[in-house]
């Protein structure tokens, strides 16, 4: 499956209905992590019905036990593709057996992309197609490779938001003891350095006005993602010499300590009625 233009092409797999390449087909660049280093194994993710995972590593409803995998359950799925309007290409997938042991609710599952120019358009939609409330969180996690071009360094890109921004920084406590803390930050540029993510793991923020962050590199080239929408915003990466960057716009996040919540109101969690539908998007710039 693939979008393409006089300019760029997109290829997809239906292995959680991921992006598989973004390539400036002038430039030669490809913008897309490759899950191809001993870092990480994935490459854009999404990220549903949970963002991270319970403390527990588990989660009870209605008295029996359940458990998923770090991020839910799309990731590990292979979507079927479906037919959507001219220029699309969408996949999608529905509960069925093996999801419902380990997340005992119904839902069918669509992922849209659309390409304009350098900008792909990717919508969401989640339908609760079973008789009772759904919870769930959602987020997104695109790997960008970082650097783009030959002779620059991680170190040589910043994460511009489009407006500065007076932003609440969460900070897990590493040994998951206690609550997580916050503090305050102004910015509008964060230079990247393999530092920061050994101090701040995730850096993760909360309060963006800005519409969009764009990550850049001293070559000129980069990605814009848009955040407009989602109410947390987290960018990461594995370890020192890890040549990527993963800029990830989240509605909820994963348990950082013990909660006293149930599943069903844990920080973040949504909640759909039976027959409702979910349904956000962001795009993703290339220059």
């Amino acid at each position: 499956m693939k979008l393409e233009n006089e300019r760029y092409e997109v290829t997809f797999t239906t292995k959680g209905g991921e992006i598989a390449s973004f390539t400036d087909k002038q430039t030669g660049i490809q913008y897309m992590y490759q899950g191809d280093t001993p870092y990480w194994g994935g490459k854009n993710p999404t990220l549903f019905p949970l963002v991270g995972n319970t403390f527990t590593k588990d989660y009870v409803i209605d008295g029996q036990t359940y458990a998923m995998k770090n991020h839910g359950l799309i990731r590990y799925l292979t979507l079927t593709e479906a037919k959507g309007d001219a220029g699309e290409v969408v996949m999608e997938i529905n509960s069925d057996e093996e999801t419902l042991k380990q997340y005992p609710f119904d839902f069918h599952y669509e992922i849209h992309y659309a390409l304009d120019g350098a900008t792909l358009a990717i919508r969401y939609v989640i339908t609760n197609t079973g008789s009772k409330d759904m919870p769930f969180t959602f987020g997104l996690h695109p790997g960008f490779l970082c650097p783009l071009c030959e002779g620059e360094t991680f170190e040589d890109y910043t994460v511009t938001f489009a407006d500065p921004e007076t932003l609440t920084q969460i900070i897990p406590d590493p040994e998951g003891k206690t609550p997580y803390s916050e503090k305050t930050v102004e910015m509008q540029n964060l230079s990247l350095d393999y530092g920061t993510f050994e101090k701040y793991p995730t850096l993760i923020y909360k309060g963006m006005k800005s519409a969009s962050a764009v990550l850049a590199g001293p070559k000129g080239h980069g990605v814009k993602i848009s955040l407009t929408g989602f109410p947390l915003f987290a960018i990461w990466t594995p370890k020192e010499r890890a040549p990527f960057v993963c800029l990830e716009p989240w509605f909820g996040h994963g348990d950082f300590s013990e909660v006293k919540e149930d599943f069903y109101h844990r920080e973040g969690t949504m909640l759909l009625s039976p027959g409702e539908r979910f349904a956000c998007g962001y795009t993703i710039e290339v220059f």
